[in-house]
């Protein structure tokens, strides 16, 4: 299937590692020309060398921006809209990673930790739709994707099912102002992912629980219907789907993408 997204102009936040990177080498590999956003330049560099190792000849651009600065947010919007011509896509995925360590239980919870994953998570997501959301409009065509997760559907972490719900409330809202200029807006739920960062997990809960790697590795996946963990290209996929205008028929709904939410439905 042809998903129309050649020649399109993307923006991807958390770009340099996981989930985000896997994005960039899939739009560019569908023919975007794709705008690598993340903190470190250096990560950012290595980063767009890989996706140029992947997609030979993808044109990407690196733009350094911390989205918990509007000012720099907007500015990185400008600088791609300058470079690229315009921007067709965003997708929102720079965000704390979940999972690596147990989270603090309520008596150990500070306002401070909730605060920045909210910051970085639900108003950084907020603060690039909101650079966008003008260039979109005023062409009447584009797509958003906003990169939550499955602590959405779950307890056992306070602060990230807080900043999941709230990504999914903040996309169901923009959809609905955006769907009449032509703007779709999603949210994906990925679970625990297979990333750059899962041997160390493994590793460290290997340890600390005396288990062996192949044991750890099975209880990780055990909560989902495919009963092990998704890969990042494998959310990449559902992801770029959902940028592409083959996705017009879905906007404001969240997808999950964690290889089956085992034990619970959602309608």
């Amino acid at each position: 299937m042809d998903l129309g997204l050649t020649g399109k102009r993307a923006i991807v936040t958390g770009a340099s590692r996981g989930i985000g990177l896997a994005v960039a080498r899939g739009l560019a590999a569908e023919g975007a020309a794709v705008a690598l956003v993340a903190r470190t330049a250096a990560d950012l560099g290595t980063a767009a060398a890989a996706v140029a190792d992947a997609v030979p000849g993808a044109r990407t651009i690196t733009v350094p921006t911390d989205t918990t600065d509007d000012a720099a947010v907007r500015a990185m919007v400008a600088r791609v809209v300058d470079e690229l011509g315009g921007v067709d896509v965003l997708v929102n995925c720079a965000a704390r990673p979940a999972g690596g360590v147990a989270p603090p239980s309520l008596a150990d919870l500070t306002d401070d930790a909730v605060h920045t994953e909210f910051d970085t998570k639900v108003v950084g997501y907020l603060r690039t739709a909101r650079a966008v959301a003008p260039h979109m409009t005023a062409q009447g065509s584009g797509r958003i994707v906003n990169v939550s997760g499955l602590n959405a559907r779950r307890t056992g972490s306070i602060a990230g099912t807080i900043r999941n719900v709230a990504v999914a409330a903040l996309t169901a809202n923009l959809a609905d102002e955006l769907g009449p200029h032509g703007v779709g807006v999603t949210v994906v739920h990925p679970g625990l992912v297979e990333t750059e960062r899962t041997p160390q997990v493994i590793a460290d809960r290997t340890a600390s629980t005396g288990r062996s790697e192949e044991q750890v590795r099975a209880d990780l996946g055990a909560a989902s219907s495919i009963r092990r963990m998704v890969t990042a290209d494998e959310v990449a996929d559902v992801v770029v789907f959902l940028a592409s205008p083959r996705a017009v028929a879905v906007s404001g709904d969240a997808v999950g993408a964690g290889g089956g939410n085992r034990g619970a439905v959602h309608y």
